[in-house]
């Protein structure tokens, strides 16, 4: 009865679609940040290089209200939508951002080391025999990192669906809009309706670990493949 209720169904659907937006630009933008500071020297290269582990290092409260004040229709970037009549605090939009945010470190942590190890030669051959760089990222040095970039998009998937502190101020927790699961666990034991925070943690189990199992198969295919 409790996960057929509307209030908690959309509250799952924002959780597991949010997540999965929030991961697969990650993923992109990710592999964009990792390529550039392993294949590039430029001027504060370190400093980018430390900024990525931000999310790691900052409390979650901490990054939530930040980026609350920041998105808020007063906040630095927040004011320049609002003439638009955009809202990105107290949104679904920003429980994104605010998921795009923790995520990001993985995906970079775990493209680097492998883009690192990459030979450059095997890049130089694929050119000599006429290849040009689209064709060798996509033949050549995607299929290197696809198992690494998959295993970073689903370390991404599986923080954001769990997040708490980071999202609960930018949410602005309105049900029916911008209401996380996790959220509702905490209101039911706040109830002590023990059960029903258990029913929604069971939803949340399952259907990660189903996503999380297929995930797991897809890279355990890609390393085959490639040791093939």
């Amino acid at each position: 009865a409790i996960l057929s209720d509307e209030r908690v169904a959309l509250a799952l659907w924002l959780s597991f679609f949010a997540s999965f937006l929030a991961a697969v630009t990650n993923a992109v933008f990710g592999l964009i940040v990792a390529w550039t500071l392993v294949r590039y020297q430029f001027p504060g290269r370190r400093i980018l290089d430390a900024l990525v582990d931000l999310p790691f290092a900052m409390p979650t409260a901490v990054a939530g209200i930040a980026l609350a004040t920041i998105y808020a229709p007063n906040g630095w970037i927040g004011a320049l939508f609002d003439p638009l009549n955009i809202r990105i605090a107290y949104t679904p939009i920003g429980v994104y951002i605010a998921l795009v945010f923790v995520g990001f470190p993985f995906i970079v942590r775990a493209v680097q080391p492998v883009l690192q190890d990459l030979e450059r030669e095997v890049e130089e051959a694929a050119a000599t025999l006429g290849a040009g760089r689209l064709r060798t990222f996509r033949k050549v040095i995607f299929p290197a990192i696809a198992p690494a970039l998959l295993t970073g998009f689903t370390l991404a998937f599986a923080r954001a669906v769990g997040e708490y502190g980071s999202v609960i101020f930018i949410a602005g927790n309105i049900p029916y809009v911008s209401e996380i699961a996790p959220l509702l666990i905490v209101q039911k034991l706040e109830e002590y309706s023990y059960a029903g925070a258990a029913a929604i943690g069971l939803a949340m189990l399952g259907i990660s670990f189903v996503i999380l199992l297929v995930s797991n198969a897809l890279q355990v295919a890609m390393t085959r493949k490639q040791k093939a």
